[in-house]
């Protein structure tokens, strides 16, 4: 059966709970985030826009260049399309730490970023997917509401992030006491949910993984470049260039799969493509903060 055709099952019930467990997840991230993080972007306005345009602006045109190389099927690209277009994972700020990059300019980039992926998010999706040759008959055929979800993405990121930040600024020391045991439950329920999507959905997987694991290789390793050689475009120094680069690459693949199943009726190259890129997104993740790590920022290039 051909990939456009398959139809992966999650059962109602158990997308609640994958809502809730991203609502939680989202909180997690929210209690590393102050006020002062988004203050912050005004003492960096080059690295910040830089690290924005590049996850808005020239990560989904690459994406978007990337399926017309590969023609891949139209699902499949619709679901490239859609991972290039969500907001950074949680994720990202321990691997900038780990890559002994900037991590105040990635907290900053990752709080802000997700709160413009509320708008952004869905009006980026529908326009480089309502212009694509192949995918664009299929993605009319779903007749996505970019405000219904637009609505989808305020509930399940947008008040958990705030509520989040409410907490951190206004009970500091229950948000330092459970930060820490949030972050790793709240990560380990969303692995342990892709799991069971992939468990669920297993044949499908086996049948076209092949189909896909180029692509999101390809894709994920795009995703880090375009953010890197951006932020050397730009001049920024070896520190910002670590952090834009690593928030870049990090797409948060588990708002990307909860989307699909609530909007796409599981389509099959979507879910499959963000089951891939949620697993190999991480592992390439920690090669590359693990490769940085080992080698301190360029000399004289720490703000």
């Amino acid at each position: 059966m051909p990939v456009d055709e398959v139809r992966l099952h999650f059962n109602p019930a158990s997308l609640m709970v994958l809502n809730a467990v991203l609502g939680f997840l989202m909180f997690g991230i929210a209690l590393d985030t102050r006020v002062a993080d988004f203050k912050r972007v005004l003492r960096m306005p080059v690295a910040m826009g830089v690290g924005v345009a590049a996850q808005f602006i020239m990560l989904p045109a690459v994406t978007y260049c990337l399926t017309l190389l590969l023609q891949p099927a139209p699902s499949i690209a619709l679901g490239m399309i859609l991972v290039a277009c969500c907001p950074p994972g949680n994720i990202s700020n321990i691997l900038t730490h780990r890559a002994k990059g900037n991590v105040a300019l990635s907290v900053s980039m990752t709080a802000l970023s997700n709160a413009l992926s509320i708008v952004l998010m869905p009006l980026n999706f529908a326009f480089w997917a309502g212009m694509h040759p192949t995918a664009s008959a299929l993605f009319k055929t779903i007749a996505l509401n970019p405000t219904e979800m637009a609505g989808h993405i305020v509930i399940i990121i947008g008040l958990p992030f705030v509520m989040g930040v409410a907490c951190a600024e206004r009970l500091p020391k229950l948000a330092e006491k459970i930060r820490k045991p949030a972050r790793i439950l709240s990560f380990l329920c969303l692995v342990a949910f892709i799991l069971g999507a992939v468990a669920g959905n297993w044949r499908y997987f086996l049948d076209y993984v092949g189909l896909v694991l180029l692509a999101v290789a390809l894709h994920d390793a795009l995703a880090f470049l375009t953010g890197y050689l951006c932020a050397r475009a730009c001049r920024l120094s070896d520190y910002d260039r670590r952090a834009v680069s690593i928030e870049v690459g990090i797409r948060n693949a588990g708002l990307g799969l909860v989307l699909i199943f609530s909007f796409f009726d599981g389509l099959g190259g979507m879910a499959v493509v963000a089951g891939v890129w949620g697993f190999w997104d991480i592992i390439a993740g920690m090669a590359l903060a693990g490769w940085w790590g080992r080698r301190p920022p360029a000399q004289g290039e720490v703000a």
